[in-house]
């Protein structure tokens, strides 16, 4: 109870807590008859915790919520609790979302003692259930941490022909690649790529006069020698600003433009960032 979500009805039946004591200001409700102490931090990893203590054995984490336990932090701020239960009376609620339909054992691994469903079958649901970018987003970031082919995807389309979203699959598995380090990187590059631009290089390695590599771009078009950067929050403090300038000179030296943009830039205005890049490109 000091450490995490718990039952209220065990916690009660134990003599741990009153129900007098539950609605007070020392907990907090997650879902139905599921606590956490107040003041702890609701965040997806939290309250997938306490979705688990729903479904139990009968069931698994499931879409951002396995994504989030297999280390692959993908999903949106928002993101509901997702449970995957092939039975029973658990109903969805505010903050949690239920899917139900076929789910194999081997579509099935254990995170210490949290059931989720496989990096596969997790980067499948979530390619067929989530917006087209959302949905490549999430693929990137489980091939990456997994070793996933994207390509193992089509299998599990076929395998489970007819499923809600899977015409979806085919697209985001050719528009995905794991190389991206960052969400945002993979969104940057969906910026471009659906907006008519050739598919820009991923993690492109400049290298000197001598061969060495010098910098590695997170996209580039190496014929017209431009790079394209997101600049997250880290890039804004004052020792990463240095080094970026650093940076930048080699860059300039060696004859290469960078643009850079910020997550604003990217989750607001991504057709401006096309026209951009698309004006960088024509001037070369």
């Amino acid at each position: 109870m000091t450490n995490g979500p718990f039952r209220g009805s065990a916690a009660v039946a134990a003599g741990l807590v009153t129900e007098g004591a539950l609605r007070g200001p020392g907990y907090l409700r997650v879902f139905r008859d599921v606590y956490v102490p107040a003041g702890s931090t609701l965040d997806l990893r939290t309250r997938s915790a306490a979705a688990y203590l729903l479904v139990s054995s009968h069931g698994a984490l499931a879409g951002y919520s396995a994504a989030e336990l297999l280390g692959a932090e993908c999903a949106p701020a928002d993101a509901p609790a997702e449970v995957f239960r092939p039975r029973g009376t658990i109903r969805a609620q505010p903050g949690l979302v239920v899917h139900r339909g076929t789910l194999a054992e081997r579509d099935v691994r254990a995170v210490g003692a949290v059931r989720v469903t496989s990096a596969a079958r997790t980067a499948y649901d979530l390619a067929r259930w989530s917006a087209l970018v959302e949905a490549v987003v999430a693929v990137d970031a489980l091939a990456r941490v997994a070793g996933l082919e994207p390509r193992e995807l089509l299998v599990l389309r076929d395998r489970y022909l007819g499923a809600r979203g899977s015409r979806q699959v085919p697209r985001v598995v050719a528009l995905s690649d794991p190389r991206a380090e960052s969400p945002m990187e993979t969104r940057l590059r969906l910026a471009l790529v659906l907006h008519g631009l050739p598919p820009p290089s991923v993690q492109h390695p400049v290298r000197d006069e001598n061969a060495e590599v010098v910098a590695r771009l997170d996209l580039a078009y190496p014929d017209a020698r431009l790079g394209i950067e997101y600049d997250g929050a880290q890039h804004r403090t004052q020792r990463r600003a240095m080094r970026d300038m650093d940076r930048q000179a080699v860059l300039t030296s060696l004859g290469w433009r960078v643009l850079r943009f910020t997550a604003a830039d990217v989750l607001d205005w991504p057709t401006t960032v096309a026209a951009r890049v698309r004006r960088a490109l024509a001037g070369w």
